[in-house]
This record gives C-alpha cells, structure tokens and sequence, in this order.
C-alpha cells in the first residue's frame, strides 16, 4: 500500500519566470517528496529584470479556490506570500480563523527583488493585525521586519529586537532572515529564530552559513518559506526545519545556471541530478547458482 505524501499548499502570485511564487513553491515542495497544491492571489508581468505590473485575482477567487481544496485534501503545511491587497489579507484570515490549518508559514512579501511595491501599506497593517497571529511561523527579512514593527533592522541585536516586538504583536515564532544585512556584504549569511516564551523571555538562536555569492537569488524568500513548511510537514522540529531550509536555498543558489537578463533564479531542483546512491542490494555480492 502506497504511502501518503504530506500535502503543502502554496497561497501566493504567479511568476511567469517560476523564480519566486506559486511555481517555485511546487518546484521546491517537489523536491522535499511532498505534494504541493496552489491558490494564485496575484499575476505578475515580470522577468528576472524585474516586476512590471501586477493583478490581484478577485477575493472571491480565491475564496473559493481554499474552500474547495480544503474541502477535498488534508494538508500537513500552507506557506503565505504575496497576497496584493488588503481584501485578500481579510478573506485568509477569515479563512484560517475558520480552517486553523497546521504548520502555517507566513512570508511577508511587501516589495520584489526588483524593489516593486507589492502590498499597500492600509494591507500591510492589516497583516500584521489579522494574519500575522495565525501563523505558525512569520519569515521576514530585514526590509520586511522593519514595516511591520517600525524598527531599523540593519544588526543582528536590531533582528532580535524586531522578532521580540513581532512577538508582542501576536507571532508565535519568528525566524528573521538576514540575508539583506549591509547589502549582503557581510561574509555570514544569519537568520535569527525566536521562540515566544510563556512567561519568559523569547528564545532566540542564530543560524550561520558562508555567504554565496551568485546572481541567482530571485526568489529566496519564497523558498526559504516553502522549504520551511515542507520540512514541517514531513515531521520536523522547527529548529531542524530552519536549518534544512537554510541548506536548501543554500545549495539551491550554488547549483543555480545563468538565465534570464537579471537576478536569476535558483535551482529548486537540483536534487534531481545529483547522483543517487546505489541501492543495498547491489552492494551485497552476488550469490552463486
């Protein structure tokens, strides 16, 4: 009997490049062996160049489209990103409020690598207001932690400040990456996972890794965040499924090929074409006949 995939549902807007979006969350859900559905909040007109327009999808669309999934699969993990506007932010909150699905990971994506502005700020405070609590995770980077809490986020003492005034706003964990931290010119790439306490204060740890330098980082937030809830779904501790993730987009920037004009994308499947290791049986020798 077949064994069952956990199901990670990816609500964000297209990218006709599949550098960031819907698209990339499937590549990178693919490659953790789990099964990826998508609900499109938003389509793009965009390259690896950059954003050139957007287009909400109608609230009701999307609507729909999450009560007729829910209705018909069992899912094990949601990453959150671009939404578009303020009424699609409402009608996932009511959404989650109704379905309080597992493992929920919040990427909060306000601005494109290209520097587009992607949610209006009336949208953004509602985020924070009405979605933000529901999430398991929020996965901010710095640009982002700092709309959200008002805060320069520029150190790692400022991340940490960031992710406790998160914490005061209603997130449960935080994992704040710090990928953009002076321009990317530090030789560390560091995200910061803060843990709310119950009557304590949060706990917080670093994560470190050698920074890689490529053109090809279209889209690391999404895949960082889609990483993230694959790796829950399949089981994982959420400081496990920190580092897995981290490993991914890590590996996934070093595998990456030059396409496209602009900032490239990764290479969310480069696990297809390292090579396998044989299997048991045929290490064992052979038996005579």
């Amino acid at each position: 009997m077949a064994v069952s995939q956990p199901i990670v549902l990816s609500i964000a807007g297209f990218d006709p490049c599949s550098g960031a979006g819907v698209t990339a969350d499937i590549k990178t859900v693919a490659a953790h062996g789990c099964y990826a559905l998508a609900c499109i909040t938003a389509l793009t007109v965009q390259s690896t160049a950059g954003v050139v327009s957007v287009q909400s999808v109608a609230p009701k669309l999307v609507s729909d489209t999450l009560g007729e999934l829910v209705r018909d699969f069992e899912i094990s993990g949601v990453r959150i990103g671009m939404l578009g506007s303020g009424e699609i932010v409402e009608v996932l909150a009511r959404f989650l409020t109704r379905h309080p699905l597992p493992n929920v990971v919040l990427d909060p994506v306000f601005k494109s690598s290209s520097g587009a502005e992607l949610l209006e700020a009336k949208a953004i405070k509602k985020l924070r207001e009405e979605l933000l609590p529901l999430a398991a995770v929020i996965t901010p980077n710095v640009d982002e932690a700092t709309k959200l809490t008002g805060l320069p986020v520029t150190t790692v003492a400022e991340m940490k400040a960031a992710a406790n005034k998160l914490h005061e706003f209603g997130a449960r964990n935080v994992v704040v990456t710090g990928g953009d931290i002076a321009g990317g010119q530090v030789e560390k790439a560091i995200d910061l996972l803060s843990i709310a306490g119950t009557n304590c204060e949060p706990e917080q740890t670093q994560f470190a890794s050698q920074r890689v330098r490529s053109n090809a980082t279209h889209g690391t937030g999404c895949a960082f965040a889609s990483a993230l809830a694959a790796n829950l779904a399949l089981g994982k501790q959420l400081p496990d499924a920190v580092v897995l993730a981290k490993a991914f987009v890590k590996k996934a920037i070093e595998a990456a090929r030059p396409l496209g004009r602009g900032r490239g994308p990764l290479h969310h499947l480069y696990r297809l074409e390292e090579t396998p290791r044989p299997a048991q049986d045929s290490l064992l020798p052979a038996k005579d006949h």
